[in-house]
């Protein structure tokens, strides 16, 4: 399709399969990191975290001092229900602290020292500068304690910003990218949504027009004005209109390494991915990724045919 054209070519990549276009990209996103511009300067800091054990220590830092007026301030919220939002936050993790990406070369790489190190750092902040509930956090609950003011620094997708600034910290946040560890780069897991239409829709001319005009210039540029999704069009990401409320276009943010969820996997991926959320949100509540993450391997393994 000539409207194809219009979008990065590695997004509408991914919605062709054996050489037919089966969906179109609607929105692409990201992992980011939200922090409290107003409190990392009440605090003394001139700037956000750049490693993962630099953001323990601030938030550890700004929740002392904010309990005092709110009990229930957190340092750090993020998504750590046992769901695919947790395979996409543990990637970031691992990825940034130089473990690997739960599969690589083939076979399940996810048992190994740094990716224990990393999983066993998270654990240790539950209950002590994430919210001991942060076990059960999702999108929604993570996005609304950032937006009611009760979080330092929260993970998220680029929608959030749109959430946030209609909340009670309105102008008072930023967004940079996710921590790291070491010299390993910084990373945000790939998401993003594509529209197709079914085979047994009762009108398929009908469904293709409405995604024709959903994927469409005009409808990416008011999206990311008014939900700020990631445009998958290059020149509405350019457009001055869009730049202006989504910060995260900025290249030092938008250029971030992407890294992707095991595709490898193919159809049995939504089991790998089960496999990966379950095994990180037992580590989350208290086990040692030392043992967990043997089995997590040994499932992705068995699941690989390995």
């Amino acid at each position: 399709a000539k409207e194809a054209k219009l979008h990065s070519p590695g997004i509408v990549q991914n919605g062709t399969v054996k050489g037919q276009l089966i969906a179109m990209p609607w929105f692409s996103d990201y992992g980011i990191l939200y922090y409290r511009t107003d409190l990392l300067r009440k605090y003394g800091y001139k700037s956000p975290p750049k490693t993962w054990q630099q953001l323990g220590a601030m938030a550890k830092k700004i929740q002392a001092g904010e309990r005092d007026s709110n009990p229930d301030f957190a340092g750090f919220v993020y998504q750590g229900n046992a769901y695919e939002g947790l395979t996409c936050d543990a990637l970031e993790w691992v990825a940034s602290a130089g473990g690997g990406h739960f599969i690589d070369g083939g076979k399940a790489s996810i048992n190994n020292a740094k990716a224990a190190a990393i999983l066993n750092l998270q654990r240790s902040w539950v209950g002590n500068v994430a919210p001991r509930g942060v076990t059960s956090y999702q999108e929604t609950e993570t996005h609304e304690a950032f937006a009611a003011g009760s979080a330092a620094f929260m993970r998220n997708w680029p929608y959030a910003y749109s959430v946030s600034q209609a909340g009670a910290v309105k102008g008072k946040f930023d967004v940079t990218v996710l921590p790291h560890t070491g010299k390993n780069p910084s990373v945000g897991t790939a998401g993003g949504w594509m529209l197709g239409v079914s085979k047994y829709s009762k009108n398929i001319p009908a469904a293709t027009e409405l995604v024709r005009y959903l994927t469409s210039p005009g409808v990416q540029k008011f999206n990311a004005i008014f939900s700020t999704n990631p445009p998958t069009i290059p020149s509405v990401a350019t457009d001055p209109a869009v730049r202006k409320v989504n910060p995260w276009l900025k290249p030092e943010i938008a250029n971030v390494a992407r890294v992707t969820r095991p595709s490898q996997l193919g159809a049995k991926y939504q089991q790998g991915s089960q496999a990966i959320y379950q095994g990180v949100n037992q580590i989350l509540n208290g086990q040692d990724a030392k043992k967990v993450l043997p089995r997590i391997e040994q499932q992705l393994n068995r699941l690989l045919g390995k």
